[in-house]
């Protein structure tokens, strides 16, 4: 065994390694990308690895894996299991023969997702087991279990680390990488893999059978445990099992929650010897409708009661505090830290040289007055630039400007969607705004690469996830394919020319796609791509502001005069929107 101080999702990665994983596949979504990055880097076994184009996708081929026996995992965020739902439910019913590990990492708080969904819903929902890790070690052990838990019980099994437990560090103590190889064989059985009606209702009386054994035998795995000390008990799951055991006194008794479902029998039992229970977990109280089903009238004190908190992430602070309100603490002891008084504020921004920041400042040039539907990816900072007016979920930037333009509103429509966003939902968007006829104007921000997430690589980038070199894709032949007629591909960085390109898209009727290609400044260094960093004249300079407005983080403005510091990259774009030519890549500072 070897201990090393370990990323969240680096722990995860490496227990696949340990359960002799042969195939993963998944979309990057924080908190969960690092998983399917640290499986491409490592060397120290040889399986499939893939980045897909979507969550349904790679839902669909690591299932596909696992019907020919091999061991396989699926990983995206809470949100991306929006998107394999309609696999998800379905899978349940086929069942499978290798183990598949469905990772689906929830966001509490928002970190960087625009809710605060609990995929524990899912797993209840499509009647499969669920592993709520509540610590790196932990998380690293669990997943190792559900491949043979899988295997077990022949059904897919969601695993649900949190932001939390992902980007967390700890020591985590692990064994080297498995030896052990398969080749997948498909096993033809129409019963058991075509889903068509007569099929289905036998195999959804199998699953509803399977459920008690199910809940027992996490019970026996030790996920779901639990420790009578007093006639006051908490019981907890997830990360906030961590919390609650460093804050509850020894004479509170003790459940920990780590699988789902729940043994309802074994959980009455624990339940029926206090006189109170208090349930914490984050998010929705999963835990704590059942608890309440089981109770016999023991008093109950969580969410439903306004004990604890609905939305959010929890600490040791937060959880002392529920205790203290439920009476189980005097005090909560673990006072909440203070933040530091005047720090300002550090808003999410566009890096320096962003090419995003120059495609919204043409599309205002040329839109002064338009709708700006937008989507997932850093560009949604385009609000900060007045030029996003909706954000809803990943492809839905050009499905939303359809539906504005067919509403009647008579301003333009304009919607800025990402290459990968694109390649991901947006294509079929798309093609139903031209099917249907819409007036509107779709811009494509193609800087080659899945930026947000960690820049992984995409159908546009030219290489796999695991650094194979691949044709890339046309987003202008794709976008053709569609019937759209005017596609123009224009460089952000030409300020005149893509302002142009946007008005004679405005002066066109029906479907009109603007293709911003530029590379991603951060993928751009690291290729070792280099330009001259720009300066400012102070003679020429009249403190105008025109640049400083324009949001560039490497533009400041001192004692009355525009000035730029060692975060240009060299895009240029300031030197051409500077009104007295004062900006110029020959100045040096």
């Amino acid at each position: 065994m070897v201990t090393r101080y370990m990323l969240g999702n680096e722990a995860i990665a490496h227990a696949c390694l340990e359960a002799n994983i042969d195939f993963a596949s998944g979309y990057p979504g924080t908190p969960s990308s690092e998983v399917i990055d640290s499986l491409r880097a490592q060397n120290e076994r040889q399986f499939y690895v893939e980045w897909s184009v979507n969550e349904k996708v790679a839902f669909e081929n690591a299932l596909a894996a696992a019907w020919c026996g091999l061991r396989a995992l699926v990983t995206m965020k809470h949100v991306g299991l929006n998107v394999a739902a309609d696999p998800l439910m379905t899978s349940a019913y086929t069942g499978v023969t290798g183990g598949f590990v469905v990772l689906s990492a929830d966001d509490p708080y928002a970190h960087s997702s625009q809710n605060e969904q609990d995929s524990r819903r899912y797993a209840h929902f499509a009647r499969i087991p669920c592993l709520d890790p509540s610590t790196v070690q932990e998380a690293h052990d669990m997943l190792i279990k559900a491949f043979s838990l899988s295997e077990e019980a022949a059904l897919p099994v969601l695993f649900r680390p949190t932001t939390r437990i992902s980007h967390s560090k700890s020591d985590v103590v692990f064994d080297p990488a498995g030896s052990e190889h398969r080749e997948g064989v498909f096993h033809r059985d129409p019963k058991q893999y075509v889903v068509i009606p007569a099929h289905t209702r036998v195999l959804h009386k199998k699953l509803n059978e399977k459920q008690p054994g199910l809940a027992a035998r996490l019970v026996e795995l030790g996920f779901n445990s639990c420790e009578v000390r007093g006639r006051t008990a908490v019981i907890a799951s997830g990360i906030a099992a961590a919390y609650a055991s460093e804050v509850i006194p020894e004479d509170i008794s003790f459940a920990k929650i780590g699988a789902y479902p729940i043994d309802e029998e074994w959980l009455a039992a624990f339940v029926r010897q206090h006189d109170a229970v208090v349930v914490i977990e984050e998010l929705d109280p999963v835990v704590e409708e059942v608890v309440r089903q089981v109770s016999g009238g023991v008093r109950v004190f969580g969410k439903k009661n306004g004990y604890a908190p609905w939305e959010g992430e929890l600490n040791p602070a937060a959880v002392a505090g529920i205790l203290a309100r439920a009476g189980v603490l005097a005090e909560s002891g673990y006072p909440a830290p203070e933040p530091v008084a005047d720090l300002p504020p550090r808003p999410p921004i566009l890096c320096a040289g962003c090419m995003h920041r120059a495609a919204f400042y043409a599309i205002k040039k040329a839109f002064p007055d338009a709708v700006y539907p937008s989507d997932i990816g850093c560009y949604t900072l385009g609000l900060q630039l007045g030029a996003v007016d909706t954000t809803i979920c990943m492809g839905a930037s050009i499905t939303v400007a359809s539906g504005i333009a067919h509403s009647g509103e008579p301003r333009d429509v304009v919607c800025t969607i990402g290459d990968s966003t694109f390649l991901h939902t947006g294509i079929q968007g798309l093609l139903n705004a031209v099917y249907n006829g819409a007036n509107m104007t779709v811009v494509i921000l193609d800087n080659r690469i899945t930026a947000m997430t960690g820049h992984q690589p995409n159908p546009t980038t030219g290489c796999t996830a695991c650094g194979v070199e691949s044709a890339p894709v046309s987003l202008d032949a794709i976008c053709r394919a569609c019937g759209v007629s005017f596609v123009e591909t224009v460089d952000p960085y030409d300020l005149v020319g893509t302002i142009e390109c946007l008005k004679a898209a405005r002066g066109k009727e029906g479907v009109k796609v603007v293709i911003a290609k530029q590379p991603c400044v951060i993928t751009a260094r690291r290729a070792g791509v280099k330009r001259r960093p720009f300066g400012v004249d102070p003679e020429a300079c009249t403190g105008c502001r025109v640049c400083v407005r324009y949001g560039c983080p490497a533009i400041e403005f001192v004692e009355g005069k525009a000035y730029i510091t060692d975060l240009c990259s060299g895009c240029g774009v300031c030197a051409e929107i500077c009104p007295t030519g004062a900006i110029s890549v020959e100045v040096k500072q």
